[in-house]
């Protein structure tokens, strides 16, 4: 109601960009945006209280296939015979499914931190390729399940029409994710009717491998998407890279550069296998590497050249993707375990003396998975929306923890659960470590994987 008293909260340390804030008291109003950020007296949140993080890269179908590609097979494994058995359990997954699926997920997000999820959401049509009857059912379904399980939504629809840089018509496997430009831009606009505080509506673009030159260019001049958050897969592969080089002459985030005006709205997806060029235009560009370092390891990716993207100054924001992980702890962790498996030296993220590894890359992932979401998110200030979450404060893991440790003890400390609450938008949907409607959302998934499951 308009006029109404806001809610307040009270942290004894609120997590800022500049670090721990005491005594804090965050004014919510009715709509779930912050009033205000001042002291004062509120009801007591905790000891701990941090900003939600965004999961900048999300296939949430793949969720349900997690465990399922760890077999070795006839031939060398890579990314690309997993790819195979991502589309034989595609194949399944209608509407209904993708409803229980997603809904399963995003609980299990929101349990682990995650306050607002970047869908990059490519089956469209039916398992043939004939769209439903209702052409956006599969864009509705992930919306109805972020709306059960209470996340904050940056839909991401995907515009996939080639199988390869050589421009070869789909597969069959691949003509339920297809669509021209023409009924691309008609997805959008009916999906843009849907927006509110907790639902934005960005474009993917899958790949440059997926996406003719012209049809990039058309979609990027229409004005449907003057504004939208611009998301793409690139260079995660060194197959990749070398198909780009042999068939458009340049090396993918060269030819992107190129041939797009990449800025601050865009977030290169993996960003795997960069030149030191590349990862300077990255850098200066204002785009945000979306980095997936629990995927990227499952599939046998690579490396990100975290060092000299962090020297350049270039902006990073973390998904969880195919979900064998689903956990911002996990990522952040292993984003910097890699670097110092390669390098063999420690605390590769903080690159000036006594600067701590978490707080440098907790900072870093809100602020680039805010930037990905298109919303006034990743930091707790004024106009920005209520997501919030708070640490465990009796857990023996952040017992005697102070300001200078408490973060780098929640990411490298373990792997006991530390966040106790979730709030998202003012509305808790999270309390002592259980979301409000978890069971109901369980049981149907299970019930679901055994309508599944082949056995």
């Amino acid at each position: 109601m308009a006029g109404s008293i806001p809610t307040r909260y009270t942290a004894d340390r609120l997590w800022t960009p500049q670090g721990w804030t005491p005594d804090a008291m965050l004014a919510v109003d009715d709509g779930g945006m912050l009033a205000g950020v001042t002291s004062g007296e509120g009801e007591r949140l905790g000891r701990w209280v941090l900003p939600g993080m965004p999961n900048l890269h999300s296939h949430a179908f793949q969720r349900a296939m997690a465990g399922l590609a760890e077999r070795k097979g006839k031939s060398d494994d890579s990314f690309w015979t997993w790819r195979e058995t991502m589309y034989a359990f595609a194949a399944t997954v209608g509407p209904d499914e993708l409803q229980a699926i997603a809904a399963q997920l995003y609980v299990e997000m929101l349990k682990s931190g995650y306050t607002q999820v970047c869908e990059f959401h490519y089956l469209h049509h039916q398992p043939d390729g004939t769209p439903y009857a209702q052409p956006e059912a599969m864009s509705l379904a992930l919306i109805e399940a972020a709306r059960e399980a209470g996340i904050a939504l940056t839909l991401l629809p995907v515009l996939y029409m080639s199988g390869g840089f050589d421009g070869r018509p789909l597969a069959p496997r691949q003509r339920r994710f297809g669509h021209d430009v023409p009924s691309y831009l008609r997805l959008l606009e009916t999906l843009k009717a849907h927006e509110s505080d907790k639902l934005r509506v960005g474009i993917a673009l899958h790949s440059l491998r997926a996406v003719p030159e012209e049809a990039l260019r058309l979609v990027l001049a229409n004005d449907a998407t003057k504004s939208c958050p611009i998301h793409i897969h690139i260079a995660e592969q060194i197959g990749e890279v070398q198909d780009c080089l042999a068939t458009r002459g340049a090396r993918p985030v060269e030819w992107l550069f190129d041939h797009a005006p990449v800025d601050a709205r865009w977030t290169l997806v993996h960003a795997t296998h960069l030149s030191d060029k590349e990862t300077t235009q990255i850098a200066r560009s204002g785009a945000v590497a979306g980095l997936c370092p629990t995927t990227e390891a499952n599939l046998g990716d690579g490396l990100f050249p975290l060092a000299d993207f962090i020297d350049a100054n270039g902006t990073l924001g973390i998904g969880s993707d195919s979900h064998i992980s689903v956990s911002p702890v996990e990522e952040l962790r292993w984003l910097e375990y890699g670097q110092r498996l390669s390098t063999c030296h420690r605390n590769i993220a903080a690159r000036h003396q006594g600067d701590s590894v978490g707080e440098t890359l907790w900072r870093a992932a809100l602020r680039g998975g805010a930037t990905a979401s298109g919303l006034p998110i990743g930091e707790l200030r004024a106009a920005n929306r209520a997501d919030l979450l708070v640490l465990d404060d009796r857990a023996p893991l952040l017992a005697a923890r102070d300001e200078r440790s408490v973060i780098d003890s929640f990411l490298f400390a373990g792997n006991v659960p530390l966040v106790r609450d979730v709030m998202v938008g003012g509305e808790w949907m999270v309390r002592g470590f259980a979301h409000r409607d978890e069971d109901r959302i369980a049981a149907r998934y299970r019930s679901v994987m055994e309508r599944l499951s082949p056995h």
